[in-house]
């Protein structure tokens, strides 16, 4: 059974002084003799005091701890994210109540409410997949509590935004495998209801239109989640048609190591058949055999400026008009999976 914990009454009542006394010398209050201060402290201690955050937190109106929700913890990408959160936080005082949404939009409802009831003094959301209404965002944001959206943008919700230019990263991938030689370069994209999937399916067209290479819907392909599995569905698809692409461009780096697995057991070699690009560059993609090529990520960078503009609304007094949205540059590392410029 847990033991009561001891209170500012309880220490009010050996000392005989009234609780606010006990209150003030623990706030090491001027109104209160350094002697008195010593003997309070030194009970305080003895009797294994702690104070009351809840209490404290009503007090001051503020609880000191940020509300984190985003797609799932265990990846490398959000657990980089977060770390970068926690790093910036830290020193202010701040900390963390992270969940995650297993990109549910019902969770994620669920999982702001709760956090809003505990009053968390602001929110850095990384939306779910299938989010595609924000009145969950807009209640919060009435409420007067801060939030920032990082990685993922709810288009037509105006709110601090940090994302990643996913659009150019996708763009300098496609780019590059042209001017290695690939023609037929297919894409297996994310969901579609995905603000970073569209993006970099835009920057794959893109590329090809300004290359002058004809777009072929057959060589685009949508993937239901990011997982290898999808990587593997989708690369099955690819190879079943009768003219099989020179070079896969995917939505992430699991994608593509299920392609990759695909492609292997088909025969063919990479990137002598077929050139494969990732996105991400997630620690493992060096490692691989070929070593894949991918779109690498300033991910600990948008978890920092994230938090930091965050921190800007909750430590400064003045109100802010308008709405930061910043774009942080990826960066192609050109690996084994793709051939070299001619």
């Amino acid at each position: 059974m847990r033991k009561p914990q001891t209170t500012i009454i309880d220490l009010a009542k050996i000392l005989k002084v009234s609780p606010s006394t006990i209150s003030r010398a623990l706030n090491d209050s001027p109104l209160i003799s350094s002697e008195k201060k010593k003997q309070i402290l030194e009970l305080a201690r003895s009797m294994n005091y702690l104070p009351n955050q809840l209490a404290l937190s009503l007090f001051n109106k503020r609880t000191k701890i940020l509300g984190v929700i985003v797609p799932e913890i265990t990846s490398y990408y959000f657990s980089t994210a977060i770390n970068g959160i926690q790093d910036m936080v830290a020193d202010y005082g701040y900390k963390l109540m992270i969940s995650q949404s297993n990109e549910s939009y019902s969770e994620e409802v669920r999982l702001l409410e709760a956090m809003n009831l505990v009053r968390v003094d602001g929110f850095l959301i990384s939306p779910s997949s299938n989010t595609t209404e924000f009145d969950h965002f807009k209640k919060v944001k009435d409420y007067g509590v801060p939030m920032v959206i990082f990685d993922r943008d709810c288009q037509g919700f105006d709110v601090d935004k940090v994302v990643v230019d996913d659009y150019a990263g996708a763009f300098q991938a496609v780019d590059y495998l042209i001017k290695t030689g690939c023609k037929r370069i297919a894409h297996i994209s994310g969901p579609e209801n995905l603000s970073t999937a569209r993006h970099r399916k835009e920057g794959y067209i893109d590329a090809l239109k300004i290359n002058k290479i004809k777009i072929l819907e057959e060589l685009i392909v949508f993937g239901e989640n990011s997982s290898s599995e999808t990587g593997v569905a989708c690369m099955i698809k690819l190879l079943a048609s009768k003219q099989i692409p020179d070079a896969v461009f995917t939505y992430n780096d699991a994608v593509a190591i299920g392609a990759m697995q695909v492609i292997r057991e088909k025969g063919l070699h990479i990137p002598g058949d077929i050139s494969l690009v990732g996105f991400d560059d997630e620690p493992y993609s060096a490692y691989f055999n070929p070593a894949l090529t991918s779109v690498w990520q300033p991910v600990y960078d948008l978890g920092m400026l994230s938090a930091k503009i965050l921190l800007n609304h909750l430590e400064s007094d003045k109100v802010t008009n308008g709405f930061r949205f910043e774009t942080l540059k990826p960066e192609l590392v050109v690996r084994e999976t793709s051939k070299s410029i001619f």
